[in-house]
């Protein structure tokens, strides 16, 4: 079966900055969820229950360590990692000491924070699995392997980057635009048939038995699911 997705509260009250978080973290098959306020962020965690918090100190109500220290009150102990503008050496401490878990400075890298995140997760709690499953299918990140039904598969590194991201979509109809900006990177300047033949050769490694998992929605990409 496909591994839980672990859920991501994002807090900023910079809006964009928030979605663009959130959309990164989905894309790396996270849920991901954004609140721009302290109170929001407070009333999201009770009704999402996130696995981790991205909580920015600079709220325009209440600071993020101070939602932090309410939910360190209320005993929940989801992990936070706080994104601030300040570097200064006081500042992190009092984020660590009021309960969090990690402190990032703006500005970031999103490949830095993404990183951050799973370091997080998996120091943390069981939603930190690094392994995906799916049907017979099987990648461990941890160990960088591939197997279907049991036996191992050797990938290159695009390969295994292109299953990941169709695993952790596992259900969902992906457009080849998608696939190449997340598997080529964003500014990858060619066409989008280089996806077609990279899923011609991992359909050849992973799926030239039964049941076929990876399928091609016509003129819109691909998806990994079980036989209708």
């Amino acid at each position: 079966m496909e591994r839980v997705k672990a859920r991501i509260l994002v807090v900023d009250d910079e809006e964009n900055l928030a979605d663009l978080v959130a959309m990164a973290l989905r894309y790396e098959g996270f849920e991901a969820v954004t609140a721009g306020t302290g109170a929001a962020a407070l009333a999201r965690a009770a009704d999402f229950g996130p696995d981790l918090i991205v909580l920015d100190v600079m709220l325009p109500d209440i600071t993020g360590v101070e939602v932090c220290r309410r939910l360190r009150r209320q005993a929940v102990h989801t992990p936070v990692i706080f994104l601030t503008a300040k570097d200064a050496h006081e500042d992190k401490i009092t984020g660590l000491t009021s309960g969090g878990d990690d402190y990032v400075t703006k500005p970031f890298s999103l490949e830095e924070l993404i990183a951050r995140v799973r370091v997080v997760l998996r120091r943390t709690g069981p939603s930190a699995s690094a392994r995906l499953e799916f049907a017979d299918l099987s990648l461990d990140e941890d160990r960088y392997e591939v197997r279907r039904g049991g036996t191992l598969v050797e990938l290159t590194p695009t390969e295994y980057k292109l299953l990941r991201y169709l695993m952790v979509n596992a259900g969902r109809v992906l457009t080849k635009q998608q696939i190449l900006d997340h598997v080529w990177d964003y500014d990858f300047g060619g066409s989008d048939g280089v996806v077609q033949t990279y899923v011609s050769y991992l359909r050849r490694k992973v799926d030239s038995g039964d049941p076929q998992l990876i399928h091609t929605v016509p003129r819109v990409g691909y998806v990994l699911r079980l036989p209708r």
